[in-house]
């Protein structure tokens, strides 16, 4: 009997990976994270804590020296974005990173702020 394709060697792998690493969870239960929010990692070691799983590992490795975004994090892991917020999420209920998200709606300027900046400007 031939064996699916999705079962190729390195391919299946591939597939329950990210399932193995989240739990099977698709998303944090208490976090939500944009593709531009800002990950550092709180300690510049790696002392006094658990024991992580190797993706968690690497993200806290990948952001110790800079703040780096959640889809940059997913790109040098080659791991999907949905992992990556997952992992995010348990590293920051440990206290382990620090975020920053980008700014809501409510807090960007308004139009009529912007306008008066740019007619300022002008007048220079």
């Amino acid at each position: 009997m031939p064996e699916a394709p999705w079962f190729e060697e390195g391919q299946a792998g591939r597939h329950v990976r990210p399932y193995a690493i989240t739990g099977g969870r698709t998303r944090h239960s208490q976090h939500s994270f944009a593709l531009i929010t800002l990950v550092v990692t709180r300690s510049p070691d790696d002392a006094g804590h658990e024991p992580l799983e190797p993706e968690a590992a690497e993200i806290l490795a990948l952001c110790r020296d800079r703040a780096v975004a959640v889809a940059e994090i997913a790109a040098h892991l080659d791991l999907p974005v949905s992992v990556v917020k997952v992992l995010c999420g348990d590293l920051l209920n440990a206290s382990l990173i620090l975020v920053q998200a980008p700014p809501s709606e409510t807090d960007k300027p308004s139009v009529e702020l912007i306008e008066r900046v740019m007619d300022a400007i002008r007048q220079l």
